[in-house]
């Protein structure tokens, strides 16, 4: 698939993240002090756990497309500032549930909160970030949001499972991971964009192109969060190079590693996926880098950012659309 005449976004300098945030900046101060309102519980240990986690750094580049998408469709209520409060609570309560999964220590560069609190409180915060988020979905009276977000909040514990069924299997193919990204990761991606055009009561075909853009955009920008899982600084992913491989998930730059590599080479990697751990992380990443891995899993990553901006095509020009372009090319030009 070619899309090399749909240009990730206007030409002139790289996509800068603070900036697009800026153009709904008003909009975001709202959504988090709804967030810390509604973060408010009577129990303690949900009030530390809930606000260490929402402090905890992050891009919030989900609840920021709900603020573009709306704003681009002409939103004429303020209920794009709920949902962007929800969409977050949904993703935090992912980011809680993988982190008990995965046995992590380390996000963005902090202790996890299940290292600091244990396991058993992160999934039963993560429980309650779920239950609030359908609490406010409730108040939103709209049949459509909910659906909406309903199938996708299943979609994602799907992909979970999927994950974890893939996890230490070096039989993984290209297509069973790009199925697990895209209920994980692009899922909420898709559902934020589709609800701005909704909420915003576009018609059907542009709610649609929107639901695409989303989609496509989440899809690449988690195919440069496993390319980088190869190529970057631990101090830039605030990890250690590797932390897939060392759980045994079969990312992208594997599975094409191991289609492209030498029969010995091959069996490295499969022994590495199947064992899980670092102990052949140098040779790994030696293979990885003669095989091209990271290349192809960049240019599949721009593949479907070209074709998140070509959604944008039923969208009239506005400061957020060519924002939301800018979303598009930042998440396959980023470096973190």
């Amino acid at each position: 698939m070619v899309l090399a005449s749909v240009p990730l976004r206007p030409a002139g300098p790289a996509p800068n993240l603070s900036a697009v945030r800026a153009l709904v900046e008003e909009d975001f101060r709202r959504t988090d002090r709804l967030i810390r309102e509604e973060l408010r519980s009577d129990v303690a240990l949900i009030n530390q756990l809930s606000e260490y986690i929402i402090n905890g750094g992050g891009k919030r580049l989900r609840p920021m497309l709900i603020l573009l998408t709306a704003r681009a469709c002409g939103v004429s209520d303020d209920r794009h500032i709920r949902l962007a409060a929800i969409i977050e609570f949904i993703h935090t309560a992912t980011l809680l549930h993988d982190d008990v999964v995965d046995d992590s220590g380390l996000r963005r560069g902090r202790e996890t909160a299940n290292a600091i609190w244990g396991n058993e409180a992160s999934i039963l915060v993560g429980d309650f970030l779920y239950s609030r988020a359908f609490q406010m979905m409730v108040a939103v009276n709209d049949m459509r949001v909910m659906r909406i977000l309903a199938d996708a909040t299943n979609l994602i514990a799907e992909g979970e499972v999927l994950q974890l069924l893939n996890c230490h299997d070096p039989d993984t193919t290209e297509a069973r991971y790009l199925e697990v990204i895209r209920r994980k990761t692009a899922t909420l991606f898709q559902a934020g964009a589709r609800l701005g055009a909704v909420i915003a009561r576009r018609p059907a075909a542009e709610q649609e192109a929107l639901a695409a853009y989303g989609l496509h955009l989440g899809n690449a920008f988690q195919l440069v969060d496993d390319m980088l899982d190869y190529s970057a600084t631990s101090i830039e992913l605030g990890k250690n190079i590797g932390d897939d491989l060392a759980e045994g998930k079969p990312t992208l730059p594997l599975i094409h590693a191991m289609r492209k590599s030498t029969p010995a080479q091959r069996q490295i990697i499969r022994r590495a996926i199947a064992s899980g751990g670092r102990e052949h992380i140098d040779g790994i990443l030696a293979i990885i880098e003669r095989t091209g891995s990271l290349d192809y899993t960049h240019d599949y990553a721009k593949q479907e950012a070209q074709q998140a901006v070509a959604a944008l095509k039923v969208l009239s020009n506005s400061i957020f659309k060519t924002a939301l372009m800018e979303l598009a090319g930042f998440s396959v030009e980023r470096r973190a």
